[in-house]
């Protein structure tokens, strides 16, 4: 099955060009090591406003099936993804950011400040993942495995019940 992802950096930082964007390069590896295209990639400020307008737009498009963020889910003043987030989806899907979570707690007990948030716009799936590269992909990780499912889901595919 292919899956297509769009891959969104928010970092003022990285949007300056002050800071190489090495997140986002190290999930499009992954994605693509899964067989997955990424069919889009930006790189953002942290504004609520230009995250919103961007994931609404590309989740409207129906050129994707899931929207990767990178950045922006801690605890400075400047972290708004997961308002972002939860402006434009319709319905949440909280097991997937509680899966990232409880599997982070294992590896670092900064997990408890992460704010990911993860769900639905129409029939593309929004998955917020934390900003550091090494966070990103293995939280990415935990998810991987359920991806596949979900697309089939909200592209209700008939073969959807008989791969679960």
């Amino acid at each position: 099955m292919t899956i297509r992802f769009g891959i969104l950096t928010l970092s003022d930082r990285s949007s300056r060009g002050e800071r190489a964007d090495s997140s986002g390069p190290a999930l499009t590896r992954l994605v693509q090591a899964g067989g997955w295209s990424v069919t889009k990639e930006s790189i953002l400020p942290d504004e609520e406003s230009a995250i919103r307008a961007v994931l609404t737009e590309w989740a409207d498009s129906g050129e994707l099936d899931v929207i990767l963020t990178t950045g922006g889910t801690g605890f400075s003043p400047r972290d708004v993804t997961p308002e972002a987030t939860r402006a434009v989806i319709e319905r949440e899907a909280p097991g997937l950011a509680e899966a990232m979570r409880s599997a982070s707690l294992r590896i670092t007990p900064h997990a408890m400040l992460s704010r990911v948030v993860a769900g639905i716009r129409k029939q593309t799936l929004i998955i917020n993942l934390p900003g550091s590269p090494k966070g990103a992909v293995e939280n990415l990780q935990v998810v991987l495995p359920v991806l596949p499912h979900a697309v089939q889901l909200l592209r209700e595919d008939p073969r959807s019940e008989s791969t679960h």
